[in-house]
């Protein structure tokens, strides 16, 4: 039986693109990236890693898409080296809230310790280190 192997991209509906871009480049290091489609219309992408979140305007998502695209219905956890501690500071020091944490949470690999807060759509964020 085939089977996949790693997650490549998934995809965010957001009220507003640029601000969502900001908060992730800004609160989580990633990096806006703008791509043209085969029907020449323009994308935005945040990349991190190898993988990479596609923005889709609330309203006008790109089809095909999800049976409903709904902002701030996403729970996202990135896994990171630095200290929460670490994260703690630079996430305050933005004015962003941490939501709850830290706390201890299983992982797709094990025991992870986490911090919670939300992007401007209301997603959960979870940014974790592994135990």
């Amino acid at each position: 039986m085939p089977s996949v192997v790693a997650l490549d991209h998934l995809v965010l509906t957001v009220a507003d693109i640029d601000a969502t871009v900001a908060f992730y480049e800004k609160a989580l290091g990633m990096t806006a990236e703008r791509f043209e489609v085969a029907d020449g219309t323009t994308r935005t992408a945040l990349k991190f890693g190898r993988q990479k979140i596609n923005l889709h305007p609330a309203g006008a998502e790109f089809a095909p898409h999800a049976e409903r695209p709904t902002r701030g219905s996403a729970d996202l956890c990135f896994l990171s080296a630095e200290p929460l501690a670490d994260w703690q500071t630079h996430l305050e020091s933005l004015g962003i809230a941490i939501e709850e944490g830290a706390v201890q949470r299983t992982g797709a690999t094990g025991p992870i310790l986490s911090l919670y807060l939300r992007d401007p759509d209301g997603n959960l964020v979870e940014i974790s280190n592994p135990l």
